[in-house]
């Protein structure tokens, strides 16, 4: 939180975020995607590396699918979320 708050002071335009609900509770994953989604809302362009896929569609405009370094997707996040393929590889079915 502290490098995001940091980063923010610089008033830049891009913000990487790599894995940011890593090892969190899923209480504190909700708390920090909203905070991403709000970051983003003010105006700062997001680029969001994230295992957890679910979240990470739900608040993306557009995503892509890495696989083995790879991109073997990509699209709007909607897309993506309910494509079948996406859906049981990375949500569950």
């Amino acid at each position: 939180m502290l490098a995001a708050v940091r980063a923010l002071m610089t008033r830049g335009r891009i913000m990487l975020l790599d894995e940011p609900s890593m090892g969190l509770s899923p209480i504190l994953v909700q708390e920090i995607f909203r905070v991403i989604v709000e970051i983003n809302e003010a105006g700062t362009t997001i680029l969001l590396v994230e295992q957890n896929a679910n979240m990470a569609l739900k608040v993306a405009h557009h995503g892509y699918v890495l696989q083995t370094g790879e991109i073997v997707l990509a699209g709007p996040a909607v897309e993506l979320a309910n494509d079948p393929r996406v859906r049981e590889a990375y949500l569950g079915g």
